[in-house]
């Protein structure tokens, strides 16, 4: 048998088609999460507690006893008070937890309390007033759907 040749050229396969490209990100700031809190290039500790009465008295005697590791003794009576005030917000937002973290810089203090209650409305800022009288320098408190985090900045 004779092989036929075509007498036109043949069909050429399209060429590939564009991949997908990635969505596009979501440059609104409404309705996305917190950002998770970061803490960097200084000392820190951290320590988790049932959220109970007792939470906040042991959360004081960790902070107190860190702060003395770090050569801080000048604000005891201060660092006490704000930890006791900060964990027993956290306690009452009625979590089965609450975290209390502790940070240092520039002879100040973070100290921050996280409630881990989801489902809480808005942020309740009468708390804020009480924690300045208590010698905080600094502190806020926001809510997002893992709980509130409070917070206090206090001179050592």
């Amino acid at each position: 048998m004779l092989d036929h040749t075509p007498d036109y050229p043949p069909k050429t396969p399209p060429p590939p088609k564009r991949p997908l490209s990635p969505p596009r990100p979501e440059t609104s700031l409404a309705g996305t999460a917190r950002a998770r809190m970061q803490v960097r290039n200084r000392r820190t500790a951290a320590w988790s507690l049932e959220a109970a009465p007792w939470s906040a008295p042991k959360a004081s005697a960790h902070v107190l006893e860190r702060l003395h590791e770090w050569g801080y003794r000048e604000a005891d009576t201060a660092a006490a008070a704000l930890t006791d005030l900060l964990v027993q917000t956290a306690v009452a937002d009625g979590g089965r937890r609450v975290s209390v973290h502790l940070a240092d810089q520039n002879r100040q203090a973070l100290i921050i309390a996280l409630s881990h209650q989801p489902g809480l409305a808005v942020a309740d800022t009468r708390v804020l007033p009480q924690l300045t009288g208590l010698g905080a320098v600094s502190c806020g408190t926001d809510t997002a759907d893992d709980g509130r985090r409070v917070w206090a900045v206090l001179d050592l």
